[in-house]
């Protein structure tokens, strides 16, 4: 198949760990990868956000896949939530682009902007559409309330867009009932996970012994819904482990962030500042040997459409204690690769951490278990091999098709 991805601010190539680059830029990047591998011809469209001179229309990301960068907007970085505006250039551009270069046999759009651009170009000439929303605005409305800055057209341009697409691919279970409350039709929606790099995310060759302080590993962007202030304050309950906060901007820039001075702020008020680490950003192939020096992995937002985070700690082998929101919900395990928590709970957070440090063989047996299951149903290859089956129903000219989890 000729796949087409539109991608408006996720970008295969942008280095992680900003406000909106992170799982979203992944997923495409190694979705996209996967498959290419499979003998499928991938184009990712994403906006231009620097001058041509820096950023030139088609880059070729590996053997299969091309990434061009669409000139809609100004040539320069916006947030992801001032990008409505532009998204009917895009279309357009894209229109224009397959009329020079060939119609695809399928669009995937990945976000509910691509979404839009995506329906206007295939409108006229019927090509078949999927999307992925990552995140739903009914559900950041929800948790966010004021404080949501997504446009206000959201809402409703989203469930016109689930009850339109050919296709819908949810990354999780969660995902795809508010998809069915927002009016989505249950045959149209295929769950497929996100993935994760089982090659690169891998145990350490030999299990760690057990050590004071222990430490206790939380990876994220830093923004107010990714629940680090919970960890931060569980520490207060737990005087013999650190934390190591891993995300963000560059070291050398933390003192400039928001977020990172309100929660070094909070760990001081609590008397835990000397116990708090932050790294900042760390580049995504040193990523493994950071899970890997940790004893447990923390995940605790206060809503998480799908969440990287728990699948890269289980491909490394570690536990993990999550919140019970969103994608976590698939992901962590009760009681078999690590613990589900209340949100925004520092006591029942730092019961959970307490627990599972009290029991190391325990703790090596879950994580064992969490291995196993990230390379048998979130590696990238059977990812790819589902949602190539999704896809090629929509081609097909069928809705969506039931493939086994």
């Amino acid at each position: 198949m000729k796949i087409a991805m539109v991608s408006e601010h996720a970008s295969p190539l942008a280095a992680l760990g900003g406000v909106d680059a992170g799982g979203q830029n992944v997923h495409v990047a190694a979705l996209a990868t996967q498959l290419a591998r499979r003998g499928h011809e991938v184009r990712v469209y994403t906006r231009r956000d620097q001058p041509e001179s820096q950023q030139p229309e088609r880059v070729a990301l590996n053997d299969g896949v091309e990434v061009v960068h669409v000139p809609a907007g100004p040539a320069r970085a916006i947030p992801k939530d001032e990008l409505l505006p532009f998204m009917g250039a895009f279309g357009d551009w894209l229109s224009e682009d397959w009329a020079r270069t060939g119609t695809p046999d399928v669009v995937h759009a990945h976000f509910w902007m691509s979404g839009l651009a995506a329906a206007q170009a295939c409108a006229l000439p019927g090509i078949p559409w999927a999307i992925t929303f990552h995140a739903l605005g009914v559900v950041k409305r929800r948790h966010q309330g004021l404080a949501d800055t997504s446009p206000p057209q959201r809402l409703e341009l989203e469930r016109r867009l689930a009850s339109t697409a050919d296709l819908i691919i949810a990354t999780c279970s969660d995902e795809a009932a508010e998809l069915t409350r927002l009016g989505a039709p249950a045959d149209r929606i295929a769950v497929v996970p996100c993935g994760v790099d089982t090659m690169l995310f891998s145990p350490a060759a030999a299990p760690r012994p057990p050590r004071s302080p222990a430490k206790l590993l939380s990876v994220g962007r830093l923004v107010p819904r990714k629940g680090l202030d919970t960890a931060v304050r569980a520490l207060v309950a737990l005087p013999h482990t650190e934390l190591t906060i891993a995300g963000g901007p560059p070291r050398a820039e933390l003192d400039q962030d928001a977020e990172a001075r309100r929660l070094r702020e909070l760990a001081d008020a609590l008397g835990v500042g000397d116990r708090v680490l932050f790294t900042g950003q760390v580049a995504h192939e040193r990523m493994p040997e950071l899970y890997r020096s940790a004893d447990l992995v923390l995940a605790t937002p206060w809503y998480e459409p799908f969440g990287i985070t728990p699948l890269e700690a289980a491909a490394c082998g570690k536990a993990v204690v999550g919140s019970a929101v969103g994608g976590l919900l698939d992901t962590v395990v009760d009681g078999q690769t690590g613990r589900l928590v209340p949100e925004r709970d520092p006591r029942a957070l730092a019961s959970a951490i307490a627990e599972m440090l009290d029991c190391p063989e325990t703790l090596a047996d879950w994580g064992r278990t969490a291995r196993a299951r990230a390379v048998t149903r979130y590696g990238w290859e059977r990812v790819a091999e589902r949602t190539e089956a999704s896809l090629l129903g929509v081609v097909r000219g069928r809705r969506a098709v039931e493939v086994p989890a």
